[in-house]
């Protein structure tokens, strides 16, 4: 079964927070890093993996996200916290 994934992708200065949905994480974030496809993060420079969460299922996954976009700001930057307190790049290295 292929792992699915949510991420949040940001700006350079931590001021736009992108959420996203993927069965390829590390493809994904090359994308948003190259800006293969004109949208959002390509508009708003979110090159930047700071947090993510692995599941078995797509399905799990689409469901978090939904869950996560209908939270406000504090609680995407209270989860980036717990994990990468730092919000470095989580795709470097």
């Amino acid at each position: 079964m292929k792992k699915s994934y949510i991420y949040f992708m940001v700006n350079r200065n931590n001021t736009v927070i992108y959420i996203g949905v993927t069965s390829n994480l590390l493809e994904r974030v090359q994308q948003h890093k190259t800006k293969v496809y004109k949208g959002f993060t390509s508009k708003y420079n979110c090159d930047k993996l700071v947090y993510f969460e692995e599941f078995e299922e797509i399905n799990q996954a689409i469901v978090r996200e939904k869950q996560l976009k209908a939270g406000n700001r504090k609680r995407k930057e209270e989860l980036i916290q717990l994990k990468n307190p730092t919000w470095k790049d989580l795709s470097e290295g």
